[in-house]
């Protein structure tokens, strides 16, 4: 993961009203959890558009009045009619334990079925894994420039040194599949009878309209 380093203030004070009012200061309240205590602290609203706005992952080193410490993203709230980053829980990380992280997944390169005319799609946009902080990617990079048509790529398909996926290995992440309507055209087309053929009369039989159909034998 990449690293990005942030400042805090601690709060000497919780509640309602103090976090409104720290709002009011252009500051986010937050909280450390992991650790041997829960921190309560606060972090300049503009400082935090780094981390939050982005779909990559990064570790943070926490600077809280001198105490340094690597956390990530747990969970982070915003207003609910702005984009505002209206509250920020961190956890702890350490450098010899696991943590579990959902990590973005970016499709790379233009499969051979979408040259055939199928469709790329995207069925998984982020994934589940553990891993060491130090093994642990900003993001997932899988290679689809061989996906031919009906191809798929599964979980159990993507293989990163260092991490372990924990979705069910056969959940599909990406397909190329040929677009309902060109499928459905083709299937019509292909159900059409040939030019000049005659149309089976009314209520008959398939058997019936197939002896009909057939020529009779030269005498």
């Amino acid at each position: 993961m990449n690293k990005v380093a942030l400042s805090g203030s601690p709060r000497t004070h919780t509640g309602t009203k103090n976090a409104a009012q720290l709002r009011r200061e252009k500051r986010v309240p937050c909280v450390l959890y992991g650790g041997g205590s829960t921190v309560h602290f606060s972090v300049d609203e503009a400082d935090l558009k780094k981390i939050v706005f982005t779909p990559d992952m990064n570790s943070i080193e926490l600077d809280i009045e001198g105490n340094k410490t690597l956390a990530m993203v747990h969970e982070k709230q915003f207003h609910p009619t702005s984009d505002r980053v209206t509250h920020v829980d961190f956890i702890e990380l350490k450098e010899d334990r696991e943590a579990r992280v959902l990590l973005s997944v970016r499709l790379n390169g233009q499969p051979i079925g979408v040259r055939e005319g199928g469709k790329l799609s995207q069925i998984k946009r982020k994934l589940l894994v553990k891993g060491l902080p130090a093994n642990i990617p900003q993001h997932l990079d899988v290679d689809v420039a061989e996906l031919k048509l009906n191809g798929t790529v599964h979980v159990n398909d993507l293989k990163f040194k260092g991490i372990t996926f924990l979705e069910r290995p056969m959940d599909v992440v990406a397909s190329v599949k040929m677009p309902k309507k060109v499928e459905e055209a083709a299937v019509a087309a292909a159900a059409t009878p040939a030019a000049g053929a005659a149309a089976p009369a009314a209520g008959a039989t398939p058997a019936a309209a197939a002896a009909e159909a057939k020529p009779a034998a030269k005498k």
